[in-house]
């Protein structure tokens, strides 16, 4: 009976704890979570991504002042997006002021906008390549990058303009530089022959295109790239990793007719509660205060006023990298958002590097019902003018090819134009699926079918979707053949249902790509795999 009663009691303690750690779980979680819910109890923030390195500092704050704050981050752009959509927020601290203005003001009114840091974008060159191109010894204007772009002497890596801050802010301030830096760019300059000329001869040197800062810095350190083109802070952070390697750094150049500036800006949106006000105006503070602007400098950020400083932590603000506080920073002037949007627009359809790339899509048996009516949307989505929309459309420079796998992988359906899109979609609409999963051979094809592409003139990757396991073929038949071909070939996967993520895994490792989830909406994975080729 007593043994009974331990027991019981042992029994009690044991649920009681395991409750605790639950409601903690729950309670860490809801600070960032995807099903986090509006709420008038929690001040929550929507940021751009760059800023999530000071989030355990920022929750110390909240914990410190007993607010109950949720940050959600995401890509500058897609923040614009979703805040004109008329999702509820109680701040937004974006990349650039930028897209404080792309915000419509009669979904989203944001007020008290202040500026916690500046980040220049600047291009992060391997130092014995910025040495014998000159540039570590002399004034470098952006003509000099571009021409050494051009003569095929300098190739880099960047995020995608249409999907990322850095991105598109850097393709303005080349933009504008090769322009003249008029005193307003204009929509009349964008038409301009020459400009545009110029304009592609830069973008021909891009030998990867990212999706998203962070996975830029992942892919510089993990390949074998000469220059990046992205924040200074990003550049501070590789350099800190190379070293750790015992690598190369970069050598930061500073064009002096004009540099894109980042001013990471923090702004309020009003929902009529005067209790968030006083919140957002103590947030502000400790940002603007000692320690938030130390944690933003500790971080890459400039935080002096005016960008310049001969006090900066050399530890961080590395001289030997060609970083040099001490010098101005001649800032461009940004466009208006009209001129933005349709500088983004020309980018995507007529500036950009063309691209090559193969799916591998999914026609297995279990892709039967559901599966399939999503695959076509998504690919109706991607294949069609409806991509406009998001500035992510094929142009009729673009290599576009399917493989449809099941068991076999015996066809190949393939697009130079806008014309056989509509028949590649037409085949891809009318395919069937039956049968197992040949996920690596498939793959595998793939690569052999864009191992001889002339990559001076194309961007290629591999892009797959699978609902399932691969139950027939080796990874190690596939790494062999991506070893044999040796060539920088990025294999992006969407996880659809039931997929094996660690299959998709050894994939993206193997190639310097990078898993995307498609288990909610298959359209959503396809929209954002294609900012990254």
């Amino acid at each position: 009976m007593n043994n009974n009663n331990n027991d019981n009691k042992l029994y009690w303690i044991v649920g009681i704890v395991v409750f605790a750690f639950v409601l903690i779980a729950i309670s860490l979680n809801n600070n960032n979570s995807d099903d986090y819910t509006y709420s008038d109890k929690t001040f929550s923030i929507i940021s751009s991504s760059e800023n999530e390195v000071l989030d355990s500092a920022i929750m110390k704050f909240a914990k410190k002042e007993k607010i109950d704050i949720h940050i959600e981050y995401d890509d500058t752009l897609k923040i614009t997006k979703r805040l004109n959509q008329g999702e509820k927020f109680d701040a937004v601290w974006l990349s650039n002021s930028i897209w404080m203005y792309a915000v419509d003001s009669s979904k989203t009114s944001i007020s008290d906008t202040k500026s916690t840091s500046i980040n220049p974008i600047v291009f992060g060159i391997k130092k014995s390549k910025a040495e014998s191109l000159g540039l570590t010894n002399k004034t470098v204007y952006t003509k000099d990058i571009v021409d050494a772009v051009k003569n095929g002497k300098l190739k880099f890596s960047m995020s995608n303009p249409v999907t990322t801050n850095s991105g598109a802010s850097g393709y303005l301030g080349i933009l504008t530089t090769l322009a003249g830096n008029p005193e307003v760019l204009t929509n009349d300059m964008l038409g301009n022959d020459t400009l545009k000329t110029k304009l592609k001869d830069f973008f021909s040197g891009v030998e990867r295109n990212a999706g998203d800062e962070n996975f830029l810095e992942d892919t510089f350190i993990k390949g074998d790239y000469e220059a990046v083109f992205t924040y200074e802070s990003s550049i501070i952070n590789i350099n800190k990793k190379l070293e750790a390697k015992n690598k190369e750094i970069l050598y930061a150049v500073y064009p002096v007719d004009g540099v894109a500036i980042s001013d990471s800006p923090i702004g309020y949106i009003d929902q009529k509660n005067e209790k968030k006000k006083e919140q957002y105006d103590k947030l502000v503070a400790f940002l603007l205060g000692d320690e938030g602007q130390k944690l933003l400098a500790d971080n890459g950020r400039r935080t002096w006023y005016g960008g310049t400083t001969t006090n900066a932590d050399k530890n961080v603000f590395n001289p030997k990298w060609g970083i040099d506080t001490s010098k101005y920073i001649s800032p461009l002037k940004y466009p208006s958002t009209a001129v933005i949007k349709e500088a983004l627009m020309l980018y995507q359809t007529a500036l950009r590097k063309p691209v090559h790339v193969v799916f591998c899509l999914d026609y297995s048996g279990s892709m039967m019902g559901e599966g399939e009516k999503q695959l076509r949307d998504a690919m109706d989505f991607i294949l069609t003018d409806r991509a406009a929309d998001e500035l992510l459309q094929f142009s009729d420079e673009d290599i576009v090819e399917v493989i449809p796998f099941s068991g076999k992988y015996d066809q190949v359906w393939s697009a130079k134009n806008s014309s056989e899109m509509s028949l590649l979609l037409q085949n891809i609409k009318d395919k069937i699926p039956s049968g197992a999963t040949a996920l690596y051979p498939a793959t595998e094809n793939a690569l052999k079918l864009l191992q001889s592409e002339n990559r001076n003139k194309y961007n290629t990757s591999v892009i797959v979707m699978t609902d399932g396991e691969g139950n027939i073929g080796e990874f190690e038949d596939l790494k062999n053949t991506y070893d044999r071909i040796n060539q920088d070939i990025p294999i992006y996967s969407i996880q659809f249902a039931s997929a094996d993520r660690s299959q998709l895994e050894r994939m993206a490792e193997l190639s310097n790509g990078k898993v995307f989830d498609g288990t909610t909406s298959l359209i959503d994975a396809f929209t954002e795999v294609r900012g990254y080729n």
